[in-house]
């Protein structure tokens, strides 16, 4: 049996993005969407989101890249000096290197994703999973404050970050080099996957068996599209995809994701997405599907 979930991320982010992930659900093959709490359109993003109650919501929790919820001075080992105004370092590297070396304070993690989760909630939204911006949860001194905040909050599921093996089929690197970087980062950090199964286990979570699409953000078109369905294994799996639209509220932020956005929701919105789906025999399913489902075989 092979059951995909199609994540949208960034719902929050812009207006453009707001309607893209909307549209990708209404007409297309989207399930479930991450919301940006703190996010310039989350208040747009949080009435839309009342509209599509089948869109299953969850947290995207930002700690890089952004500004957070709480005051500096809660939150003072996320933020970066290079920055007068109270923000996130930029990029994933500095944050990563910050996390390897133990030297941000967990507690300000569990404290400014609580934040997070606590302001979409409060805005009248079920929140069924959470992820992480650029997947920072995949470090373990990230991801255990993480679970101690969504256990706290209620939440029953989280991405699992990590590809399968052979997720590209070496023929689609080689005919497109762009993604042997991007592969090969994924490869180094898969060292950290049993940790994850792990932690996840003991904070009794659920999680797919993993997530597809990571090496290709910002490359998805209908091609690779039709080789992820084409390749998916047995088990239940995550797709991330980031569909909106190019407006200039996009164009102004810093997000390298801008063109490759309305490319995405041609993809998914196409007839072409829900034939190969239905060819291969892949059920579409949300994250609250797979609480529910895990819910009913444990009880």
């Amino acid at each position: 049996m092979r059951r995909l979930i199609i994540n949208a991320d960034d719902f929050g982010l812009t207006s453009g993005v707001n309607c893209g992930i909307v549209e990708a659900h209404r007409h297309g093959v989207v399930t479930s969407t991450t919301l940006m709490a703190n996010g310039p359109a989350f208040a747009e993003a949080a009435t839309m989101a009342q509209t599509v109650p089948s869109l299953a919501i969850g947290c995207h929790v930002v700690l890089l890249d952004g500004s957070p919820l709480l005051s500096p001075s809660e939150v003072p080992t996320l933020l970066s000096r290079a920055n007068e105004s109270p923000r996130f370092f930029q990029g994933l590297s500095g944050f990563a290197a910050r996390a390897l070396a133990h030297r941000i304070d967990p507690r300000q993690i569990e404290a400014e994703s609580t934040a997070q989760i606590r302001k979409i909630q409060s805005a009248g939204i079920s929140i069924f999973h959470f992820d992480t911006h650029k997947h920072s949860h995949i470090f373990p001194a990230v991801l255990r404050p993480l679970l101690r905040a969504a256990v706290a909050c209620g939440i029953r599921a989280l991405r699992n970050p990590f590809p399968p093996l052979g997720a590209v089929p070496l023929a689609v690197l080689l005919s497109r080099p762009g993604l042997w970087k991007r592969s090969a980062q994924l490869k180094f950090l898969r060292r950290f996957a049993i940790q994850f199964r792990l932690a996840v286990q003991e904070a009794g979570l659920l999680t797919p068996d993993g997530t597809l699409g990571v090496a290709l953000t910002g490359k998805l078109d209908e091609h690779l599209f039709q080789m992820i369905a084409t390749h998916l294994p047995e088990g239940t799996w995550e797709l991330v995809c980031h569909p909106g639209y190019h407006d200039a509220e996009l164009q102004a932020t810093k997000t390298r994701l801008k063109g490759s956005r309305p490319r995405e929701l041609q993809v998914l919105t196409s007839t072409a997405a829900k034939d190969i789906l239905e060819r291969r025999g892949i059920e579409l399913i949300s994250f609250r599907d797979l609480a529910v489902t895990a819910q009913n075989r444990v009880f």
